[in-house]
């Protein structure tokens, strides 16, 4: 059974029997709030979007973080900067805690940077109309950024945060990831370890989904070498196959070998092959420089690995190796991983959080909310804390074209998804 069915099977199990409930007198009063708050919630999140904050856009990103840090500091939250060593060029990450021992332990995940850095055209927030506003990173993610701080004052401002453990973190390089990963992910490890949940508010894929699972991303690169000789002698005992057909060899048996395992791809997004091959990794491109009569000595291919499990990784990455090294006559290949993010895979602690969101939608009168399925989803930083804690991700804002300069936020849901995740809060922190 396809791993997306079986999920849909584990939450019907956990959730079938749920039924619409009356919302208790707080919660009616958590959302009036936020209704009398939602324009300037919107008005907040115009103001975000029109900050620049591409991931390489250091001093973008720290002012997005400081006018956050400004706002949940208004709302009793201590407040800290975490900067990046120098060499990382990373801005670094905001994290705004709450401190008490009540209830479950929250860990709410958000980013302050976006794909489009300063020379992108796309740099305005603009309404087309009542419903949808155009915004540079409005969908991924401020507009899930905003929705974390509106329900968290909507809470707040009836006293409902005491003597409770809200951790919020928003990093400020999950579209590029610094590197090295122990030091750019250590403070959102170390958080995940003081609590119970993590509740990630990455773009929404539906009013009616959330995410238990996510893919975990990995690199590859593969070198070849062949034997240097006039093209007339190739497929002979004393030249071989050459560079290009050994690499031609190996991605074909990728893909006859694994093509067909459930949630697990493999994309070579490079291929070169030549006499000689330059490649420069921080510019993505490369020269080669080869003729028709010559049997190429050089080829390398670049690609990526997504997969649900890292026994799913590291199988695959041994079955890789073992078609790298069946080697065609007078060639040799060599492939090295390196890895990017962890998976996050579906478990009955993510499948129960699920089933909670479910029962707070169902009695918001907001419909039933299922499972994703992952194989449609990328990775996120909440697969770096799912070894820790149960973790429920997508809960931010709607819209579409997302990494794109049609990118869209979608401004009629942006109320509901904020009253469904400060009920959500607001259930968790008082189990």
């Amino acid at each position: 059974m396809r791993l997306y069915s079986l999920v849909c099977l584990m939450l019907w199990t956990f959730g079938h029997c749920a039924f619409s409930q009356e919302l208790s007198r707080t919660e009616r009063k958590i959302i009036k709030t936020i209704e009398e708050n939602n324009i300037e919630a919107l008005d907040f999140l115009e103001n975000v979007v029109n900050l620049n904050s591409g991931t390489l856009n250091l001093t973008g990103v720290r002012e997005v973080g400081t006018v956050f840090s400004d706002a949940f500091s208004t709302i009793s939250f201590q407040t800290q900067w975490i900067e990046m060593p120098d060499e990382m060029n990373r801005a670094g990450h905001l994290f705004a805690e709450i401190s008490g021992s009540k209830g479950t332990k929250l860990l709410l995940i958000g980013h302050l940077d976006t794909v489009f850095e300063k020379d992108s055209p796309f740099q305005r927030f603009e309404k087309v109309n009542d419903s949808i506003a155009k915004a540079p990173g409005g969908n991924d993610m401020k507009g899930g950024n905003v929705i974390i701080l509106y329900a968290l004052k909507a809470l707040q401002e009836h006293g409902l945060l005491k003597n409770t453990q809200i951790i919020v973190a928003f990093t400020g390089d999950e579209e590029s990831t610094g590197k090295p990963l122990d030091i750019s992910r250590k403070d959102l490890i170390e958080a995940a370890k003081r609590s119970d949940v993590a509740l990630g508010f990455e773009t929404s894929t539906g009013f009616n989904y959330a995410t238990v699972a996510r893919r975990g991303a990995s690199g590859w690169e593969l070198e070849v070498k062949g034997k240097r000789a006039h093209s007339s002698g190739i497929f002979s005992d004393r030249v071989g196959a050459g560079a290009v057909f050994e690499m031609s060899r190996i991605l074909h048996e990728f893909y006859r070998q694994l093509s067909e395992e459930d949630l697990l791809t493999f994309n070579p997004g490079l291929a070169m092959g030549g006499t000689f091959v330059g490649y420069d990794a921080k510019t993505s491109r490369g020269e080669v420089f080869g003729k028709s009569n010559v049997v190429a000595q050089t080829a390398i291919a670049k690609g990526g690995l997504r997969f649900i499990t890292e026994d799913q990784k590291e199988n695959a990455r041994a079955r890789m190796r073992e078609i790298v090294a069946a080697n065609l006559p007078h060639t040799s290949a060599s492939i090295s991983f390196t890895d990017s993010y962890p998976a996050m895979p579906p478990s009955e602690g993510n499948l129960a959080l699920l089933a909670e969101l479910n029962q707070t939608s169902l009695d918001l009168q907001q419909g039933e909310v299922m499972a994703f399925d992952p194989g449609k989803r990328g990775a996120a930083d909440t697969s770096f804390v799912a070894a820790y804690v149960d973790c429920l991700d997508g809960l931010g804002t709607m819209g579409s074209g997302a990494h794109t300069p049609e990118e869209t936020l979608n401004l009629k849901s942006f109320e509901d998804l904020t009253k469904r995740a400060a009920i959500l809060i607001y259930r968790l922190i008082n189990k």
